[in-house]
């Protein structure tokens, strides 16, 4: 083995090191990301039992208040009494015409919401860019939600 061998064999090595922290230093970040995500799915729980202690308090309260308890039984009844009116005039056909008509439309906004999420994702990943002009000339920036669900 002569010198030039070895100054590649240590240059290898080095190289070599390099890319070991880094990945190293990647792992690390990734651990750390995931134990704040975890905290944070810990805190949300935490967060929602809290709430739902609070929420059951008020509940009980309200429901031991005769006044409340009254309203409510008299709000309960004008609420039936809407409901039954609002039926009854949903059932003339103009009213049912409109509310099919109203249906069809959420179905057709929902399906152009998805396509368009769709053009965008392949925007985005061929342009390189998250941001995109409007026909009215307005920048608009594409953003995503991420959620965590249970499996």
């Amino acid at each position: 083995m002569d010198k030039s061998d070895i100054q590649e064999n240590t240059e290898n090595i080095q190289e070599g090191e390099e890319v070991v922290g880094a990945d190293m230093s990647q792992g690390i970040i990734l651990k750390n990301l995931e134990d704040m995500i975890r905290s944070s799915v810990a805190n949300i729980e935490k967060l929602r039992n809290e709430m739902t202690d609070h929420r059951d308090t008020i509940e009980s309260e309200l429901e031991s208040d005769e006044v409340y308890r009254k309203h409510s039984e008299a709000a309960k009844e004008a609420n039936k009494i809407k409901s039954s009116t609002k039926a009854e005039v949903m059932k003339r056909p103009g009213m049912l015409n409109i509310a099919n008509k109203m249906k069809s439309v959420r179905a057709e906004i929902k399906e152009l919401q998805e396509s368009l999420s769709e053009y965008l994702q392949e925007y985005e990943r061929m342009s390189g860019s998250r941001q995109i002009e409007d026909e009215n000339g307005d920048v608009r920036e594409i953003v995503y939600f991420a959620k965590l669900i249970r499996r």
